[in-house]
């Protein structure tokens, strides 16, 4: 039996299709019975709680293999970091509680920092907490910025005609799609051929800049002239706000921003045939052409 957290989310809920269309055995655990029933009706087991909630979470690993565990985002938390750190100690405990022997860990590209990393710091501090657990082998995916970050563009295009975010448009950086980090969750959480405590970087197919990116899914959308626009700082979060964030998480996000602006990480990081994976930012914009088609279908409907 394999357990996935945030099985509704963008990568656990593909990792749980790859799994179950491998006739593997999984557990999807979240907090919408509905959202998961997708899962239920293809053969999975579901589990409906809180992953705060450490007895609940510890309940849910009992008698699994491995688990695929993530903090699932919170945009709303009204202190982002406090939530990450509460959810990342449930996970843990529940961990030892239940007496996981192996975990595929969600990270990111910059985990290894301590600060200047905004949400990044959280991840870093979920690494350390799975490094002092006793017994259990872990498997830490560094993942690199993920291409549908850029879904987000959508109706800055819509309302402005222009894509953009505080990190320089210039600058090449390693982009992901989630597919591809789902694969190999699905591939690692099966083979479980890790030991003791490890760390595996995902970079995507190749290094981009946001101008680069940008006239790819432009060209994609039939907007050939898509411009790409680096937002100052102050901007970028009074943006981030207004389509919803927290003011606490956006300062996080436009922090993250300033760290990939100053090469702390997810920059000129060496490339192999295990780090890189497959999807290009020509196949995403197949995806991207997607969401903002429907977009289109909605204003005109």
């Amino acid at each position: 039996m394999l357990a996935i957290i945030g099985a509704s989310g963008n990568i656990g809920s593909k990792a749980t299709e790859i799994l179950l269309a491998k006739g593997e055995k999984v557990r999807v655990i979240g907090r919408d019975t509905f959202r998961l029933q997708q899962f239920v009706r293809k053969g999975a087991e579901s589990v409906v709680g809180d992953v705060k909630d450490t007895d609940f979470l510890a309940g849910a690993f009992s008698d699994v293999d491995a688990v695929f565990a993530m903090i699932p985002p919170n945009y709303t938390a009204p202190d982002f970091r406090a939530y990450q750190n509460e959810i990342g100690r449930s996970i843990a405990n529940a961990i030892t509680k239940a007496k996981v022997k192996y975990v595929v860990n969600l990270s990111s590209q910059g985990a290894e920092l301590t600060t200047g990393t905004g949400p990044v710091v959280g991840l870093h501090d979920q690494e350390e907490r799975l490094n002092r657990l006793v017994g259990v082998n872990v498997l830490h995916l560094r993942c690199a910025y993920f291409m549908e970050n850029l879904l987000m563009n959508i109706p800055l295009i819509n309302e402005k005609g222009i894509a953009g975010s505080a990190i320089r448009g210039d600058l090449k950086f390693s982009i992901v799609a989630t597919k591809d980090i789902a694969a190999e969750v699905a591939e690692h959480l099966v083979k479980r051929d890790f030991k003791g405590k490890e760390v595996k970087d995902l970079l995507g197919q190749r290094a981009l800049s946001l101008d680069e990116a940008i006239g790819v899914l432009g060209r994609k959308i039939g907007w050939p002239d898509l411009k790409y626009v680096q937002f100052p700082y102050d901007e970028a979060t009074k943006g981030l706000v207004e389509i919803g964030l927290t003011l606490d998480f956006s300062k996080l996000i436009v922090e993250m921003s300033a760290g990939i602006n100053k090469g702390l990480f997810g920059v000129n990081r060496p490339r192999t045939a295990e780090n890189t994976t497959p999807t290009s930012i020509e196949e995403f914009a197949g995806v991207f052409a997607a969401a903002f088609e429907a977009t289109q279908l909605k204003k005109a409907a």
